[in-house]
């Protein structure tokens, strides 16, 4: 490990849309600054991914000062989304937990999302990350808070474990579908110089100025099959993650990590690992 680095950075400002590169990010207790802190409900508050709207992939969200989004997406001009202003919050679903969040106040961002995916959504913002959603309480402290993330505050995952699997779905009935970028997975941090599948045995890292602690394996879904230019689904890496990664019945790859110390973390920033 002594060679591990910081490979690449990235957040999701809208959950589910095109993740951003970064070289630097602010991590706060609830995952890195502006990471999923919108994102698209439907008309019962449920929230909407790409597990079914891969065309999703094809919309990005630039994270502007103070917390407001650049939308943008083949065939629409462009929109500026600030932050909403009001207070008042509406109910919504995502996955198990319900929770409070604000819609954007300007009407045309609602459109503009529903206009990209030929159904009606709602952008909705999360104001208040310290109090609206626990962390899974199986895998976490009292008072640990995640924004729209799928479940944790951050998620790592490291380039040997994606040679690795790349070489699994080479040596299958499917090479085509090979290899496979790492935007597949989307993940917060991206690291270099570790060994195969090493973060599996990891309990506390150190990154940069930020100290986590591996809470557990990230289980994969449909999203993973979704080419994030083109959002075409094919059946990797699910299929070989199925015949080598299925551990205690969920397929794995990536491991999700709680902040215990907060920082800076920046590309090149020097990996150890604590226990």
């Amino acid at each position: 490990m002594g060679n591990a680095r910081v490979q690449s950075i990235h957040v999701h400002p809208v959950k589910a849309l095109r993740s951003v590169p970064l070289q630097e990010a602010v991590v706060e207790p609830w995952g890195l600054a502006g990471d999923r802190r919108w994102m698209l409900v439907d008309d019962g508050g449920r929230v909407v991914t790409q597990r079914e709207r891969p065309r999703l992939a094809l919309a990005a969200a630039e994270l502007l000062p103070g917390g407001g989004i650049r939308l943008s997406a083949p065939g629409l001009e462009p929109l500026t989304v600030p932050v909403p202003k009001a207070a008042e919050t509406v109910p919504v679903h995502i996955f198990r937990d319900t929770l409070e969040a604000v819609p954007a106040e300007a009407p045309e961002a609602h459109a503009w999302c529903s206009a990209h995916l030929g159904t009606d959504v709602r952008l909705v913002h999360m104001d208040d990350p310290a109090t609206r959603r626990q962390v899974d309480p199986a895998y976490s402290r009292p008072g640990e808070t995640v924004t729209f993330a799928d479940g944790f505050p951050l998620l790592v995952t490291t380039t040997a474990s994606l040679d690795a699997l790349n070489a699994m779905i080479a040596g299958g009935d499917r090479p085509a579908e090979g290899p496979l970028p790492m935007n597949r997975f989307r993940p917060n941090l991206v690291l270099s110089g570790t060994e195969a599948w090493a973060e599996d045995g990891w309990t506390r890292i150190a990154v940069g100025e930020l100290v986590a602690r591996v809470a557990k394996p990230c289980g994969r879904c449909v999203v993973t099959t979704t080419d994030q230019d083109t959002a075409a689904r094919g059946k990797e890496p699910l299929r070989s993650l199925a015949r080598h990664r299925a551990i205690e019945g969920r397929l794995v790859f990536g491991q999700n990590l709680v902040p215990e110390r907060l920082g800076t973390v920046r590309v090149g920033d020097p990996v150890r690992v604590l226990e």
